[in-house]
């Protein structure tokens, strides 16, 4: 696993928030290690505003980013996924279609920022607290020296990962 770009996916059942937030993390800072993407089981039409203003204060590109069903990356002419990290309890529960290769997945999941009401500020800190948690989840992983893994010893460190928020 040394220098080829590993693609990652990213899922959330709505593929609105916290999914879009990690793909937006993951293509930003380690674009030149990891490409991201991320998609959902039953994505929604639109991402989120709020996830969109969000990631627009922290100076993130979001022209981009679209919500996708997750069936995009079940097929043979599809990118092939790497990894790939479920940000969401319920996405974790679900059948996932079977992904062509080997990936190594995982649950990350993270509270969903979006489902917080009150003000705008107690809205973005929801926003802040979940970007918080995915990226320090990320940076760990990415961090991972990949080459010194097995596959078992490998979803053991992502399991770990997961643990440390």
């Amino acid at each position: 696993m040394n220098d080829i770009i590993k693609n990652v996916l990213f899922i959330c059942t709505h593929n609105s928030a916290r999914s879009i937030i990690a793909e937006a993390i993951l293509n930003k800072i380690w674009k030149n290690k990891f490409v991201a993407f991320s998609a959902g089981s039953s994505p929604k039409s639109m991402i989120n505003s709020n996830a969109i203003k969000f990631l627009k204060s922290q100076g993130y590109e979001t022209d981009y980013l679209r919500s996708k069903n997750w069936n995009e990356f079940a097929h043979l002419n599809s990118p092939k996924i790497d990894f790939i990290f479920t940000v969401c309890h319920s996405a974790a529960k679900e059948a996932c279609p079977i992904w062509p290769g080997h990936s190594i997945s995982t649950n990350w999941g993270v509270e969903d920022p979006s489902s917080t009401g009150g003000t705008e500020k107690e809205v973005m800190n929801a926003y802040l607290n979940s970007y918080k948690i995915l990226k320090n989840k990320i940076v760990r992983f990415v961090n991972l020296r990949l080459e010194e893994f097995d596959q078992t010893r490998l979803k053991n460190k992502l399991i770990e990962i997961n643990k440390i928020d």
